[in-house]
């Protein structure tokens, strides 16, 4: 047998900080042509390239649940066991590396969010995640103050709920600090946006406009324009907002929100809708070395490059472990946190007003039929009941006349259900993604929908009881990021304020741990490939300083992330 090297030992702060094999932190995942270039070692011929051990293994192996150690060798598992056990497998140059005790998850899956152009946002947008209307007017002015009279101003990430002054931004308050630019101050939600008197009047909006059937110009109770726009109703203003990002600056967005990401323990994303530039940010990023998550990229239906795709036969799956075509992505409904998603019963409050679809049965049944027909994977964003209803009887009705094993059609959102929505789910074997952090990070909202409501939203323990695998999704900007605090919602249900909201939904904290990864996995077809710390996979994996269920369920979300490793290699450390 080869001498062993003794265990090196390190504080928690410094854990694996001087560790060679994983102190790679900044490089991003392989190229293409790097991975076709690799001879992939048989798994058990070789020595591991280093070992972890005395660490609280949390695997998600329902055939091994816990461990207290594994070896990586190159991006794999290739054993995980006891202490003891994996320390006899180090060669001489075999690192070995004591954990002291610290938590190791598999790596986690958001299954649903927009990372490219909420990256490339960051670099060429106003963030307006802040907290007064006078701290965003401050940031509108500065932006102003150095754009050419004319130009647009563009912020987001703006959150109608969390102002100082207790009420939203009209635009009267934009028209005070920018009245000689356009300005749309977008929601973080991706459904509506405030625009200014110039921005208005660029489009010939008036208080006599009347709003189309799939979206709405807001008025005060006299009739005047608030400035608020919501869904399809914002096509007014389609071709006069210019992109204003180069190539190179979506690509360093993907790169920018990588790195963020994956500092937060996400090792795998799946983007729910993309375009062109989309596909080509992320490619770009990762030849120039700075895309550090895997991406599961799915086509938005309205673009050129579903269409492209389909025409040279590419479909769902296309890719290799670091990018994949995902689901096809369709949007047939209005939003949950700015309250216009479709349902049955009216909101708290506003007893006409039941949202607003922004596809109409036929036109769902179109879509999916394309779609399906050409062997892609569907995913289609539906918050409400109606319009979860609607997107089920196209699921049916393709499965009818067209059958596919294993299609895993996906629901995105699906926030409001019913019993009948929950069978019909399971009997279809489609895939409900609804918003992980949203019952914590946007309480002040759902005050909109009331306790009855919420019982039925965001219905993680619903799903688990009809055995349905329910997808983890932030739909990040719209809700946070942050797996760790996805954990806290789903267990405590608990918004920032205290409040309980659905607690009939609460889940244990193991069954919020798989949905997070093996779910995540299950949802883009790769369970056999990661999701779990299982020989044989992605050495995908997350330290934690501390195990989630030790402490104080409300402080969840603030345990540190020590190391996110994809692909045995560091992707972040502390």
């Amino acid at each position: 047998m080869a001498k062993q090297t003794s265990p090196r030992r390190f504080s928690r702060r410094k854990f694996i900080g001087s560790s060679s094999a994983l102190a790679a932190a900044g490089l991003g995942l392989p190229t293409q042509s790097a991975l076709a270039a690799a001879e992939p070692a048989p798994l058990s011929s070789a020595a591991p390239d280093y070992v972890i051990l005395n660490a609280r293994v949390l695997t998600v192996d329902s055939n091994q649940p816990s461990a207290e150690a594994f070896a990586v060798k190159g991006d794999r598992f290739v054993a995980v066991g006891s202490s003891a056990d994996i320390r006899s497998l180090a060669g001489a140059s075999t690192e070995i590396v004591d954990a002291e005790g610290m938590t190791v998850t598999p790596g986690f899956i958001d299954a649903h969010s927009h990372a490219s152009s909420a990256g490339v946002n960051e670099l060429v947008q106003v963030n307006v995640d802040l907290r007064s209307i006078a701290e965003i007017q401050e940031a509108l002015r500065q932006r102003a103050s150095i754009t050419p009279a004319g130009q647009w101003i563009r912020g987001f990430k703006y959150d109608d709920t969390k102002l100082a002054e207790g009420r939203p931004i009209n635009r009267f308050d934009i028209d005070e600090v920018v009245p000689d630019h356009p300005v749309v101050v977008g929601h973080r939600g991706g459904h509506t946006g405030v625009y200014n008197s110039l921005a208005l009047a660029l489009a010939g909006v008036t208080s006599e406009t009347p709003d189309p059937d799939d979206g709405r110009f807001y008025r005060d109770s006299n009739g005047v324009l608030t400035g608020l726009i919501a869904e399809q109703a914002r096509n007014v203003f389609r071709g006069m907002i210019p992109s204003g990002s180069t190539r190179e600056q979506r690509r360093d967005g993907v790169t920018l929100i990588s790195e963020l990401m994956t500092k937060a323990g996400l090792t795998s994303v799946h983007q729910t809708g993309g375009g062109r530039n989309d596909m080509i940010a992320f490619q770009d990023a990762r030849a120039e070395g700075g895309m550090r998550f895997r991406m599961y990229l799915f086509p938005s239906g309205q673009s050129s490059l579903f269409d492209d795709l389909v025409n040279a036969g590419v479909r769902t799956g296309f890719g290799d472990e670091v990018f994949r075509i995902g689901a096809v992505k369709f949007s047939a409904d209005g939003s949950a946190s700015e309250r216009t998603m479709r349902m049955s019963t009216p909101y708290v409050g506003r007893p006409e007003d039941y949202g607003i679809l922004t596809m109409s049965q036929q036109e769902i049944h179109e879509a999916v039929e394309n779609a399906h027909r050409n062997d892609f994977q569907i995913g289609i964003h539906a918050n409400g009941d109606v319009t979860i209803d609607m997107v089920l009887n196209a699921y049916e009705r393709v499965q009818s006349l067209w059958p596919r094993a294993d299609a895993r059609h996906r629901i995105e959102h699906c926030s409001l259900v019913n019993p009948s929505i929950l069978a019909r789910i399971k009997a279809a074997g489609v895939i409900p993604a609804p918003f992980y952090t949203y019952v914590h990070y946007h309480g002040n909202k759902w005050v909109d929908y009331g306790q009855e409501k919420m019982a039925w939203m965001f219905a993680h323990k619903s799903f688990l009881d009809y055995d349905i695998p329910v997808a983890p999704a932030s739909d990040y900007t719209p809700g946070p990021y942050e797996p760790l605090m996805a954990l806290q919602s789903m267990v405590t249900r608990k918004d920032f304020d205290g409040r309980v909201w659905g607690p009939n939904q609460r889940i244990t904290l193991e069954q919020a741990l798989k949905i997070c990864t093996m779910n995540g996995a299950y949802a883009s077809f790769e369970e056999n490939i990661k999701g779990s710390i299982t020989v044989g996979k992605l050495a995908d994996f997350v330290i934690l300083a501390d195990s989630p269920s030790d402490v104080d369920p409300d402080s969840i979300k603030n345990i540190e992330i020590v190391r996110t490793v994809v692909g045995g290699r560091t992707m972040y450390g502390a």
